[in-house]
């Protein structure tokens, strides 16, 4: 990843974060990263663990957001967050994922978007 790119990512899961704690989600992790795999951001939303991938990009010529959370990416999400589950005792939880897409479009305020269970538990 380039430092562009890199900057671009984490100043959206900052915007992520602050747009999840205004719509009522506890943020419990962030960065979550196992061998397996990793998770942007890990929180609760009503007594529900949510993981939650954020997508960042600076216009849409290679598609939304939202667009390149590809099977591998939920794959590997997916595996990620059973860690979790199992190293903290939640597997008996509700649990889903969510994306948050983001867009930073330069002169205007960045479009965010939440798609709740965004995507089942992706199996290889």
């Amino acid at each position: 990843m380039s430092k562009a790119s890199g900057q671009t990512g984490r100043q959206g899961e900052d915007l992520a974060e602050q747009y999840l704690v205004r719509h009522g989600y506890r943020i419990i992790a962030r960065n979550y990263r196992v061998p397996c795999g990793e998770v942007d951001i890990i929180a609760r939303d009503n007594g529900v663990v949510t993981f939650v991938e954020v997508k960042t990009r600076k216009g849409t010529r290679f598609g939304s957001p939202a667009e390149s959370v590809t099977l591998r990416k939920r794959q590997q999400i997916s595996k990620a967050a059973l860690v979790y589950l199992g190293q903290h005792s939640l597997t008996s939880q509700p649990a889903r994922f969510d994306v948050v897409s983001i867009e930073l479009r330069q002169g205007s305020e960045p479009q965010i978007a939440l798609i709740k269970d965004a995507f089942e538990l992706a199996y290889e």
